[in-house]
């Protein structure tokens, strides 16, 4: 064993009982940093493994993980957190430790040096010809794993080889080697450290790289789950609401028809189908739901050069897909419309919000009945893509997917003036989940205010006078503030009894998306009149109308200037657009015309059919 790298003496640490703490720390920490790059090494072999592995679990084999020590404990680690995380079938990924399961918390040193042990473990698993057996062995020379591998290829079943020295005698003894090399531990010959961090990463990209080309992800969301408790039933709920962006009550109802199958709900939502549909879908699609979604029963018909655009509209709450073909003169026609959760960079993430705009993307594929294609022009407006960066973000996605011919990012209040001026010129004021104000001028200069989001502005949106109202009933609960009718009003909105409850909701389970639907209880109260109430909803108001001015004031426009009204919170309140527009005229400022706009995509495809023209034209 003297030649074995990870028994040698690493030359950093031979001083290691004279560090400090905080030089120990550093050290180990700087040793760690090599493993990375050493799994990197072996990207193609890893990738060769998932492959094979794929293969033989659809063929109705078994990935079996066999080690010793640290080794055979990281990999009954990775098999038992299949079930849970993929809803793994008992038994389709197994791990066996040199010792059975004593060994799991207690060393059985000698067990490591027992060939015949492996064979017996492997015989006891019925192991056959269809399984994949992973070897795992730091030393690339446990006889226990060794053993193992041996019998496993006289059997037939594929072998691979996992260890962390050069020229190992495992490398020959298998079909497949994975070799990543870390060199001496800090603490000479204990692999539990840096052995053992490069084995636990190749075993999570083995498990969950093979699992999610069996079809038990949609984009990075676990979606081959089974609701057996409240955690799991309320995250099923989550998922439809990210994917399909459904609320609450609709995503139930959905799971409620697909017989609370996560899987097959959301292929009756992205793609318009019946439950019985959406499972024959699956099954023909290997569980895959992307595959189900665009499968079967939509068709190209005679329209497969049809000229197609999209126009995206992202932001926190939703993302909406419209698939459209331009019309003779100036207009177009509304193929599908796709929804789907959130897309907002900044909030959620970039590959939740890329997977929300594949999934609205299909959806209205799906919606109209068409196989999905790249169009010739594309515009998406979307929230948190203000920057140069984001953008490239999303423009990189939709190269890679070939989404469009020509695709145009940008922030999404600039659909609203397309979708709510003639000319592209005004002013946009959104007040919905968020808030901002937007303006361009005939020039195409531009200027925004607000959109800070909810820890830094949002003023005047739905959420921060929900949370207002929030605020002003536990200040009066505590004496720090007037009774007020706020209090009686968004408990019974809520279902809850005291204001000691809103804790919880609140903090552990409201989103910002679901506590700005309380804006409109709000509203109500102060319409009755209720002066802590009314004052929420004037500040509100009026903090909109300073977002307003201040974009007007930076590009020098007309005292009467188009605006274009959207959010949730405008367009359905008659009362607070009122209250908006009466603060602004007070400091004057017209808003003329005036132009409610409920579907800010629609400004998108006009920038997409715009620059579809310009393409043809050229």
């Amino acid at each position: 064993m003297d030649h074995l790298q990870t028994e040698a003496r690493n030359p950093a640490s031979t001083e290691l009982d004279n560090l400090t703490p905080l030089e120990l720390v550093r050290l180990m920490n700087a040793e760690d940093a090599r493993v990375i790059p050493a799994v990197e090494s072996q990207a193609s072999a890893i990738a060769q493994a998932i492959e094979v592995i794929v293969d033989r679990l659809r063929a109705g084999g078994r990935l079996i993980y066999i080690g010793a020590g640290t080794s055979g404990r990281l990999g009954v680690l990775d098999a038992s957190e299949c079930p849970p995380t993929f809803n793994a079938p008992p038994g389709l990924v197994i791990g066996l430790i040199a010792g059975g399961p004593t060994a799991l918390t207690r060393a059985v040193e000698s067990a490591e040096d027992r060939a015949e042990l492996a064979i017996h473990d492997l015989k006891e698993i019925a192991l056959s010809a269809g399984d994949v057996l992973v070897g795992i062995a730091t030393s690339g020379r446990t006889p226990y794993v060794l053993a193992a591998v041996d019998f496993a290829r006289s059997l037939g079943a594929f072998t691979i080889g996992l260890s962390c020295n050069p020229d190992s005698e495992l490398i020959p003894r298998v079909d497949l080697a994975i070799t990543p090399i870390v060199g001496p531990e800090v603490l000479s010959g204990s692999t539990r450290l840096k052995a053992g961090t490069a084995t636990k990463l190749v075993l999570n990209m083995l498990s969950t790289g093979a699992m999610v080309q069996l079809g038990k992800t949609y984009g990075n969301l676990m979606v081959d789950l089974r609701a057996t408790n409240d955690k799991l039933r309320w995250r099923t709920n989550r998922i439809v609401r990210e994917v399909t962006g459904l609320d609450l009550a609709s995503a139930d109802a959905l799971l409620e028809r697909s017989g609370r199958d996560l899987k097959t709900a959301l292929v009756m939502q992205l793609a318009g189908v019946s439950a019985e549909e959406a499972r024959d879908r699956l099954v023909k699609s290997h569980g895959h739901v992307k595959h189900a979604v665009s499968s079967n029963g939509i068709s190209e018909g005679n329209n497969g050069s049809e000229e197609l655009v999209l126009g995206i509209d992202g932001g926190g709450t939703q993302t909406i897909a419209l698939l459209a073909t331009p019309q003779a003169g100036c207009g177009w026609k509304l193929l599908g419309r796709g929804k789907a959760g959130p897309s907002n960079q900044q909030a959620v993430g970039t590959g939740m919000a890329l997977a929300a705009l594949d999934a609205a993307v299909q959806a209205a594929f799906s919606a109209a009945r068409k196989k999905r294609r790249p169009v010739h022009a594309a515009c998406l407006g979307l929230a948190g893509a203000g920057r140069a960066s984001d953008q490239r973000v999303i423009s990189d996605w939709a190269k890679r997917i070939q989404l469009a011919q020509t695709v145009n990012v940008l922030e999404d209040a600039a659909l609203l003036l397309a979708a709510g001026t003639s000319n592209n010129w005004g002013v946009a004021i959104v007040a919905g989940t968020g808030s901002m104000a937007y303006a361009q001028c005939p020039d195409g200069r531009t200027a925004r205010s607000g959109g800070w989001g909810p820890l830094l502005g949002d003023e005047g949106s739905g959420y921060a006078i929900a949370l207002a109202g929030l605020g002003a009933v536990v200040r009066a609960y505590d004496g720090r503030g007037p009774a007020t009718k706020l209090t009686g009003a968004l408990l019974d909105a809520l279902g809850l009894n005291q204001p000691e409850e809103l804790v919880g909701l609140v903090y552990r389970g409201g989103d910002r998306a679901a506590l700005a639907t309380l804006a409109p209880v709000v509203l109500s109260v102060a319409s009755t009149g209720d002066p802590v109430a009314v004052d929420i909803v004037e500040t509100a108001a009026g903090e909109l109308a300073t977002a307003t001015a201040a974009v007007v004031e930076a590009l020098g426009l007309a005292s009467v200037f188009p605006a274009a009204l959207a959010g949730g919170l405008l367009v359905s309140s008659a009362s607070y657009r009122e209250r908006f527009l009466s603060i602004l005229a007070n400091r004057g400022l017209i808003a003329s015309p005036v132009r409610l706009v409920t579907e800010p995509a629609e400004g998108a495809v006009r920038m997409a059919l715009a620059a579809c023209s310009r393409t043809f034209d050229n």
